[in-house]
């Protein structure tokens, strides 16, 4: 950790991480990402039925734009639809991006840090995926 604040440029995208239980959590993930399409151009990611990465339980991840944060983020707490909702944004430190620099809407989880790389050279930071959504309606 430093003292020397980190700047905003260093922040190349965002994801949300939507996790949801089998069953009717699954349902009510599967209407948020409907929505989510419906009005933010974005990048969906793929389903994960299993835990992969870090992530405990099943989710999927949504990648967004730096400008978008400010629209789409308020717009996902009032519409979570009680699902739990992992924002962190991408810089060359993937660890502190998930576990220091994350907001959480709903209950926080325990993510396995441990296998997150401490910090990537800037080649390596994920740039924003090409949006896969063409809204039709407004946030």
């Amino acid at each position: 950790m430093t003292d020397k604040p980190v700047p905003l440029s260093e922040i190349t995208s965002y994801h949300a991480h939507i996790y949801f239980e089998s069953g009717e959590g699954r349902e009510r993930a599967a209407r948020l990402r409907e929505l989510i399409g419906e009005r933010f151009v974005a990048r969906l990611g793929s389903w994960h039925d299993k835990p992969v990465g870090p992530h405990p339980v099943p989710m999927y991840q949504v990648a967004f734009a730096v400008d978008l944060f400010p629209r789409f983020v308020p717009w996902l707490m009032l519409n979570r639809m009680g699902l739990t909702v992992l924002v962190h944004p991408n810089t060359k430190r993937p660890r502190d991006d998930h576990l220091s620099n994350a907001l959480w809407l709903g209950a926080m989880l325990p993510l396995k840090g441990d296998i997150l790389p401490v910090k990537v050279a800037a080649s390596e930071v994920e740039e924003l995926p090409e949006p896969n959504t063409s809204p039709t309606l407004q946030p």
